[in-house]
């Protein structure tokens, strides 16, 4: 166990130091979806939103250390063709029939897995088991952010068959920490949702039509840049990092139109609708029993020994 959990420290401190800069989003993500629950729901969200916050980003943990955890996290849709984001299987079973499930897993299963862990979730709720609840509301997070971002549903999820690698970072990681202090993000109140599965399926595609123009600009933009205005250096911890310059960020930003706005506020009105619809669904516990218990952070607690897992590294 001693080993795990210096494994777990070392892997983490990794992290920090070597820019797995989407934490910020992600982290922002649950944060604000929080404030869309309705009032039977809200006290205790709000007083677990730092746990909320701060355990949003496990699942990118995990990537490296849990062997069958990297697949969760997109879809490569091109790979079955060039349509194949509206005619894939929308239900897990289907997809195996046709697919087999060793194949669907090399290609990814986000938008299996976000009904899967939303089943879960339901499943939590009727337990009224809070620990269950919050881990699984913070990983659900995680994986309905993923499936927004246009290049977590692309073969080319980072560029690099078209020449533009870093473009995943760029994307996710780069544009929020410089410029979403200044996004609207306000979202209104959380809704339910009939069919969480069709609905995980409908931000795919959402996302994936996005696609063109992500990697489209940014090859735009980059014949008007050269290198040195291109990219900058900045300090992270003690490491000096390679990263977009500010105006390379804002120009891309601009071109795009407020994609990555928009993409931020989907996923945080779709986190809300799916947090309540997995407690209508679970007959609406009241989980006022639920406040005031002492709660930790557990985000190592089911992690593999093993200690390499070759996993997707999109980010700068």
């Amino acid at each position: 166990m001693k080993r795990i959990i210096l494994f777990c420290s070392l892997l983490l401190f990794a992290f920090q130091c070597f820019g797995f800069w989407g934490f910020y989003a992600h982290k922002r993500i649950n944060r604000l979806a929080v404030f869309s629950l309705p009032l039977e729901m809200i006290g205790f969200y709000k007083e677990n939103i730092a746990y909320l916050t701060e355990n949003a980003v496990n699942p990118d943990r995990r990537r490296y250390a849990v062997k069958g955890e990297a697949e969760k996290h997109y879809i490569d849709a091109d790979v079955y063709g060039d349509s194949a984001v509206y005619t894939l299987p929308r239900y897990w079973s289907d997809a195996v029939n046709k697919y087999g499930e060793d194949s669907l897993r090399k290609y990814g299963i986000a938008p299996w897995n976000v009904q899967f862990v939303k089943t879960q979730l339901t499943k939590a709720f009727k337990d009224k088991n809070a620990k269950a609840i919050l881990r699984l509301s913070a990983d659900l997070g995680h994986y309905i952010g993923d499936i927004n971002v246009p290049l977590h549903t692309t073969e080319n999820y980072n560029g690099q068959l078209t020449g533009q690698e870093g473009i995943h970072g760029f994307w996710e990681s780069r544009i929020p920490e410089l410029l979403s202090t200044d996004f609207d993000l306000f979202i209104g109140k959380a809704a339910y949702i009939p069919n969480t599965q069709m609905a995980a399926w409908e931000a795919v595609i959402q996302a994936h039509e996005a696609m063109d123009s992500v990697l489209h600009f940014e090859k735009q933009l980059s014949k008007k840049f050269s290198d040195d205005k291109k990219y900058s250096f900045e300090e992270r911890g003690t490491i000096n990092t390679k990263v977009y310059s500010k105006p390379f960020t804002i120009a891309y930003n601009q071109l795009l139109d407020g994609q990555v706005e928009r993409q931020m506020k989907r996923s945080i009105k779709m986190i809300a609708d799916f947090w309540y619809t997995a407690w209508v669904d679970a007959g609406q516990p009241d989980l006022s029993p639920l406040l005031n218990q002492q709660l930790e952070a557990d985000a190592w607690e089911s992690f593999s020994t093993e200690k390499k897992i070759e996993a997707r590294d999109h980010d700068f």
